[in-house]
């Protein structure tokens, strides 16, 4: 614990190897939380300021709901992304493309990269564009 946040929920399935009953995982896992050892916000604030420069919302709030972070505070996180979402996927494309794709299969290329990083459409079309073939 003393390397980085845990869930409740990841370090219950972690202790749970360890320990004779459930009851005892539940009972340490509450004490830990009494006194502020454990605590899904802190480890859903540091889950966001590791992956957020490298990725998308979607693949943000997906991994909180993985390790078990409450839905109201996922929610809270949502909206605080999306209002830097576009920064920050425009300084992903950035590192990764010098230039605005020339061709369909460049779009394509840059389309599939932007959205393998949990990037939604409606923002990669404001970075990209929409691409149009030239009827020629």
């Amino acid at each position: 614990m003393s390397r980085r946040e845990y869930s409740r929920l990841e370090l219950g399935r972690r202790l749970a190897a360890h320990a004779e009953s459930a009851e005892e995982v539940e009972a340490l896992l509450d004490a830990l939380v009494e006194q502020k050892w454990l605590s899904n916000e802190r480890f859903a604030n540091s889950v966001v300021n590791r992956r957020a420069s490298r990725v998308g919302a979607r693949v943000i709030l997906q991994e909180l709901r993985q390790h078990g972070v409450d839905v109201h505070q996922t929610e809270i996180i949502k909206e605080e992304l999306m209002a830097t979402e576009l920064e920050r996927a425009k300084q992903v494309w950035g590192k990764k493309f010098s230039a605005p794709p020339e061709d369909a299969r460049s779009y394509a290329k840059q389309y599939r990269f932007m959205a393998s990083r949990g990037f939604s459409g409606r923002i990669l079309q404001q970075i990209l564009g929409d691409w149009e073939e030239d009827p020629a």
